[in-house]
């Protein structure tokens, strides 16, 4: 992915390095086992308060390769600003830009203290995108390595974004409210993970038209597609050693997300991204 030569956006704030509560660490079973929690409809937070019992210990300092990778997020931000201020306006809307937080180990948002354990996240009261970058390295472990992978996970999050100020996010918690079981509230939040994936292969499809195809090099939308499925919910409760179990899934299967991705990259169509139409949420 050509990337060095993107503007870089100013709505990032970098909370690395400082320190908030227990020194959780980012640790691949500890990836697993938070996960599956969330799979299974449970709160990971009993798992990471536990860890955060233990005794602190002073995080180490960015190193190079982190500065570069914090660059780089602040370049895939930038080309998410330019390419869905461009959609938004084409709809006679206006685009309210998100804020990256690059932080460590732990983070306290709108929606609570949180751990880089949890992954990558969006938080809609505070319009914020959160992301500890020691989350690539466990990407790359999984098998879903490569910038391009990195910039589909930032793409996103910033769908979410999008799904927060068209009034779509709203829309499916109120329907989770009324719910019948866990099962259906799981469904919908597939529905909206989904598109979320789609957004991402939108955003990237637009942004790289706008520059002439001169981002997206080859093997780019393979990495992405890899990395799409490598953090499928069958996958990943397979992975910590549990039964895939379709009910309990809240962002799709493997292959749904690589095909959501796919999709949003081959058409660039936002109109293309009704997850709920097609799942029937």
């Amino acid at each position: 992915m050509r990337w060095k030569k993107g503007r870089r956006s100013t709505n990032v704030e970098d909370r690395r390095g400082q320190r908030v509560g227990g020194g959780i660490k980012l640790t691949g079973g500890v990836v697993l086992l938070a996960v599956v929690v969330i799979l299974l409809g449970g709160d990971p937070s009993a798992l990471l308060d536990v860890m955060g019992d233990a005794p602190t210990t002073q995080t180490q300092l960015p190193t190079a390769a982190d500065d570069e990778a914090a660059d780089f997020v602040t370049v895939v931000l930038g080309y998410t600003e330019d390419t869905w201020r461009e959609i938004f306006a084409s709809a006679g809307q206006t685009y309210r830009e998100p804020t990256l937080v690059l932080f460590t180990d732990v983070v306290q948002s709108a929606c609570g203290m949180n751990s880089a354990a949890t992954g990558p996240f969006y938080c809609p009261p505070d319009e914020r995108v959160y992301i500890d970058l020691g989350f690539f390295r466990e990407l790359q472990r999984m098998g879903g390595g490569g910038d391009f992978a990195q910039a589909y996970v930032i793409g996103h999050e910033v769908g979410h974004h999008v799904q927060k100020l068209v009034g779509t996010s709203d829309a499916v918690r109120q329907a989770q409210a009324r719910a019948s079981s866990q099962a259906e509230a799981n469904r919908l939040s597939v529905a909206l993970e989904l598109q979320a994936d789609c957004y991402a292969g939108v955003w990237a499809h637009d942004t790289n038209q706008r520059a002439g195809g001169q981002i997206l090099e080859s093997g780019d939308v393979e990495e992405g597609l890899r990395a799409a499925a490598a953090i499928g919910d069958d996958r990943l409760m397979r992975s910590a050693g549990r039964a895939a179990n379709p009910e309990s899934f809240t962002h799709g299967t493997s292959e749904q997300r690589a095909m959501w991705l796919r999709r949003g990259l081959q058409t660039g169509s936002v109109d293309a991204c009704d997850t709920f139409t097609e799942l029937g949420s």
